[in-house]
Order: structure tokens, then sequence, then C-alpha cells
């Protein structure tokens, strides 16, 4: 099946969206080949201001309608206390969320931007989406991470090269319990190296600390900026760690 016959087949549907470069294409898919569609992304402690932010951008480039919707997953004890569960959980929060304001809308069929390239093994947040009949049209088409990028850069949107980003509660190791003051200050560090020039990079709790990981070109211009970074990271953590093991 391609994207044509999916949105032919399924020409009115909600899409939950998040900004990066798999729901863009799925949102331009949608907007492309079918008669109508609505975006709908949720706003919460877990996702960084800037998402939002290119969410909207992206929308909006579409001539797509968005709607943004409150969700706060610390207030379920069992999120914040992040165990194994936490992103299936979680997951299952947000798309809910979504599902009822679409269906409030007039929109039975919710999508999701999940790929072929995706395994549920390491994403345990899938699980959430056959238990609540939320489809992904570019998993059922076959479309891996790769042939996404080619079709988002062929499309013209201009995420098509945007690294892939996860929440900030990935941040926080499983086990340890999530705090707002956590999730603030990983973004704050996060900000500020994305200000100094770096990408595709994390900032993980340890120990109080922040363990940055970096792409391995990288890694040298970090010991140049050694100083610049310390200054600004040291206000929010007891350390600061530069992991030598670079990013995959």
């Amino acid at each position: 099946m391609t994207l044509k016959e999916f949105f032919f087949q399924n020409p009115r549907v909600a899409a939950a969206f998040s900004g990066g470069v798999d729901s863009a294409v799925l949102l331009w898919a949608a907007k492309t080949y079918g008669q109508q569609v609505r975006a709908y992304c949720v706003r919460s402690p877990f996702q960084p201001v800037f998402e939002l932010e290119d969410a909207k951008e992206l929308a909006d480039s579409l001539n797509v309608t968005l709607t943004v919707l409150e969700a706060d997953p610390l207030l379920s004890p069992e999120i914040a206390a992040n165990g194994q569960e936490r992103c299936y959980l979680c997951k299952h929060l947000i798309l809910s969320t979504i599902l009822r304001a679409a269906r409030r809308d007039g929109f039975e069929l919710v999508l999701d931007g999940s790929n072929a390239s995706d395994d549920p093994a390491q994403r345990p947040g899938m699980r959430a989406l056959e238990e609540l009949g939320v489809r992904s049209p570019l998993r059922e088409c076959g479309l891996d991470k790769q042939a996404v990028r080619q079709l988002a850069q062929k499309a013209g949107l201009k995420v098509w090269n945007k690294p892939a980003y996860a929440c900030l509660a990935t941040r926080v190791p499983t086990g340890t319990p999530i705090t707002r003051e956590d999730l603030s200050r990983v973004e704050r560090a996060e900000h500020t190296l994305a200000g100094l020039g770096f990408s595709d990079f994390r900032v993980r709790l340890f120990h109080g600390g922040a363990r940055i990981q970096l792409p391995a070109p990288q890694l040298s211009r970090a010991a140049e900026l050694r100083e610049a970074i310390t200054s600004a990271l040291s206000p929010d953590f007891s350390a600061v760690l530069l992991d030598l093991v670079p990013r995959p």
C-alpha cells in the first residue's frame, strides 16, 4: 500500500502531531492525498518549548488546523515514579487526550507517525497505539526512517534533516522519580548546548550531575568549549560530565 492509497481509503483523519520528521510527513501526506485532516499536539512538561513552536510553524506552512491540548503526565503517580511502564502509560495518556478531542471534533480515525523502523520491543509506547486503535500509515506502508526523510526532503519540508528527539522524561534514569525541576534543568541545559551550536545530543541526569552525550564529530568541540559549558550548566547540576562514548 502507498500513502496515496491509504488516504484514498481514509480521506478524513486526525493526526497526532509533534513537529518531528515522521509526523510532518504524515501530515503532509494526509493534506496532499486526503480530503480533510486536523492536527493535535499535546503540550506537557515532557516536551520542550521548541517542539511546540516547530509543530505550530509546520502546521501553518501546510495550512492544517492545529489544536494544542494540555496534559500533565506528572499528575499520574505511576508515570512520575518512572518505572518500566512509564513510556507506555504516558503514550496512553497522550493518545487518549487526542482521541477525546478528535472525536468531539467529529474525527473517528486518529493517526500517528510511527514508521517501519520503529521496533515495538524498544518502544513500549507503541502498545498503546494498538490498544486505542490509533493507526500508523508510515509503518503500514513500509516506510522506514531513511525513506521518510527522503520523502520529507522531496516534499520540501524544512524538517527533513531534523534530528530525532525523544521526550525529556528519557533523560531521567528508569526508576528515578521524575520531577518538574529535573525536567526544567535538563531543558535549560539542552537549550544552552543548542545555542552553542551542538546538535543531535542528549543531557542525561547522572547522580545529580549532567552527562552530555554527543555525536563523535562534536566531542572535540565540546572540549574546546569546556569553560563555557561548565559555567552555563553548573548552577543546575552538581557535576558536568562528557560521555566519551559518542551517540550513534
